[in-house]
């Protein structure tokens, strides 16, 4: 049995709802596993957010909520000393409280920055997975079956953007949810196998908006916009909306393109972009042909 969570950004509305529920759990409390998280400072569920685009006519955000990924090679426990970091048989990673007192190097370790210095304890501190909470035989889930059990984050995730479960079982929740959609590992942790599985994080866009000839003050509904990746020569196609809006996503990164917009009666109009970050192009007139 491997235990994780896997998170999907896509459908996380920033409601901080899990991040509360882990302050409601940890803050004030000392557990078997860890001691009481701060009230300031730590974020052991960190609601990562940042907005996207390049115009203030099209902006969007991305939400990743980032606890600590339990690794299955983790960094942190490679740098603690005297087994002040493990890894428990059902994957989770925990810091020991007791035998990692001073050891600052174990916080610098983390490749997500998911680790928290307690200066009045002198320890690092991060994520248990409620593991004390899974361990305990009296602790029943809200929905009071105590195989259902959960982390506090996942019970308080109202939109289900979270799952929690045996990602070794291929049917569980968790890994039918894994398997149904885009599994996107966090940079850092590119070619890591971690227990913390993050699905649907954007890379980058490109957007745009075509109108009719400029004197006509009006939009291109379903004016055909073509990506072409210039080094490999995939594709990418979409139409104008009613608006005479269009936008590509999960784009890959730092890319050159070749960008074409097309409508019959028009001339096509042609022009290349770079993917480095998330682009809302520069408006498209067209021409009669």
């Amino acid at each position: 049995m491997r235990l994780g969570i896997a998170i999907d950004s896509r459908m996380c509305m920033s409601c901080y709802n899990c991040y509360t529920a882990c302050k409601d759990e940890h803050c004030g409390y000392d557990t078997k596993l860890s001691k009481a998280q701060p009230q300031m400072g730590q974020f052991w569920m960190d609601i990562r957010e940042w907005e996207r685009g390049n115009s203030d006519r099209k902006i969007k955000t991305a939400t990743v909520p980032t606890p600590c990924s339990h690794c299955q090679d983790p960094a942190c426990a490679k740098a603690a000393k005297d087994g002040a970091v493990y890894k428990r048989g059902d994957g989770i990673v925990i810091i020991d409280p007791e035998k990692s007192k001073g050891q600052k190097q174990i916080v610098d370790a983390c490749p997500i920055k998911a680790i928290y210095w307690n200066e009045e304890y002198q320890i690092p501190q991060k994520c248990t997975m409620c593991a004390e909470l899974l361990d305990d035989p009296n602790y029943l889930s809200y929905l009071g079956d105590p195989k259902l059990k959960k982390p506090r984050c996942v019970e308080a995730c109202p939109n289900n953007a979270m799952y929690f479960g045996d990602l070794d079982d291929p049917n569980s929740d968790i890994s039918k949810a894994i398997a149904a959609n885009k599994v996107t590992q966090l940079e850092p942790l590119a070619g890591q196998v971690t227990n913390v599985v993050h699905l649907n994080v954007p890379t980058v866009f490109l957007a745009g908006t075509v109108y009719q000839p400029k004197e006509l003050e009006e939009v291109l509904i379903g004016a055909t916009v073509t990506l072409i990746k210039e080094d490999s020569g995939e594709k990418w196609e979409t139409k104008t909306n009613y608006f005479g809006d269009w936008e590509v996503e999960d784009l890959p990164k730092n890319a050159k393109f070749k960008v074409t917009v097309s409508a019959e009666g028009y001339k096509t109009v042609t022009g290349n972009t770079v993917t480095d970050k998330d682009r809302n192009l520069p408006v498209v007139y067209m021409e009669r042909a």
